[in-house]
């Protein structure tokens, strides 16, 4: 198992999985090249990193998780926010999903981030099973109740 930040030479693997991340919930927008040229500005960007991970000897990405950085006003510090991680079918099973976590998480404290957090579909028990592997929690704010995401599009 490999897993190593993406660096902007390799837009077209990154935007390849998260293709397939869209194609696995049924969709076809944004397109794929609206995905790669996105892919492109976020390698470039301080504020997002890319990880991919290798299962294999050959060294073919076949996963990926996306972070994105911010400042909280709430630690004093960076926050970080997984947004993104897929692990194609093929390659399920063989830790590859927690090698991303795990090196998301480090590469979080190496930001200097006091917190990690995402959102998952709450029936997909797999995500859950791995999250909560590492300490996530419905409560990672640490008040009364359970965290929800919330969201609006807005049209423009």
């Amino acid at each position: 198992m490999s897993v190593w930040r993406a660096e902007p030479h390799e837009a077209e693997t990154v935007a390849r999985l998260l293709i397939a991340f869209r194609n696995h919930y049924g969709r076809d927008r944004p397109s794929d090249n609206a995905m790669l040229a996105v892919v492109d500005r976020l390698l470039e960007s301080p504020d997002v990193d890319f990880l991919l991970a290798s299962a294999g000897d050959d060294g073919e990405a076949v996963g990926v998780c996306q972070l994105r950085y911010r400042l909280s006003i709430w630690t004093s510090a960076p926050d970080c926010w997984l947004e993104d991680l897929f692990v194609e079918e093929h390659a399920r099973g063989t830790g590859c999903g927690a090698a991303l976590v795990e090196a998301a998480l480090a590469r979080a404290r190496e930001r200097g981030c006091r917190r990690v957090e995402l959102d998952t579909n709450e029936d997909n028990a797999a995500a859950l099973a791995l999250y909560r592997r590492f300490g996530f929690s419905e409560r990672s704010k640490g008040g009364p109740g359970r965290d929800l995401f919330l969201g609006v599009p807005l049209d423009g």
